[in-house]
């Protein structure tokens, strides 16, 4: 097992880990147990009742947070002519063609997000390999493959998160800063957990969601009753 540091052992101490909570006691007890000096991220982690290993049980979709997630994505845009001054009008921090792609082949890799026009994914697959393994490739799935990029450059300023379940069937994502305060973090959780609740796969059988906890970066997790965070999400 991992070593844990004094700050973190101190910040345990204060709360029951074991016990399941409201969504709004579980965010108190982050909240009060984090330590680091910097405004730490909330992330939360959902286990859900899929078998990944199955594709009509994948769980993959994005959705955009009302609260944003306290930081600022840096946006990448595949485009020509129009389509890219589009880009750039919307608030994308670059936009181009092969001129970035040849940039990206020799190490460039400063943005957050990247989003494609259909006409350019011949090029962009190109750079596939270096672009997959760090979750940067445009994807039609994410709604990153478009003609629309308008939209979808202001949807990933304003607080868009790409989600997918892992090989143990949980979901990860951030929801926001710890500075965002209880109440907006529960706002953006409920628009979350409604999201994946709305992907539930036909072939998904018994409980669905199983399990959820919330924490902060560097502090412990903290367990949500999935029934209230079910009935929290039916009141929105």
């Amino acid at each position: 097992m991992p070593k844990r540091g004094k700050k973190y052992k101190n910040a345990v101490s204060v709360v029951d880990r074991q016990k399941i909570t409201d969504l709004n006691e579980a965010l108190e007890n982050v909240l009060k147990a984090k330590f680091a000096q910097f405004d730490e991220s909330v992330d939360i982690a959902v286990r859900l009742g899929v078998d990944p290993r199955h594709a009509d049980q994948m769980v993959r979709s994005s959705v955009v947070l009302p609260n944003g997630t306290g930081k600022t994505a840096r946006v990448l845009v595949f485009a020509k002519g129009e389509k890219e001054k589009e880009a750039l009008n919307a608030g994308a921090d670059y936009a181009g063609a092969e001129e970035f792609i040849e940039k990206i082949k020799g190490g460039w890799l400063e943005f957050d997000k990247t989003i494609a026009t259909p006409d350019m994914m011949g090029e962009v697959g190109k750079i596939g390999r270096i672009l997959g393994p760090r979750n940067l490739m445009p994807n039609a799935k994410l709604g990153t493959v478009t003609f629309d990029v308008e939209r979808v450059v202001n949807e990933i300023k304003k607080g868009k998160v790409d989600f997918r379940v892992d090989k143990a069937g949980v979901v990860h994502a951030v929801m926001g800063k710890c500075s965002f305060g209880v109440e907006k973090l529960i706002e953006n959780i409920v628009v979350f957990v409604d999201k994946l609740i709305q992907l539930k796969p036909s072939t998904s059988k018994g409980i669905y969601l199983r399990a959820i906890s919330v924490s902060s970066t560097m502090g412990p997790g903290f367990k949500v009753d999935p029934l209230q965070m079910r009935s929290l999400v039916k009141s929105a």
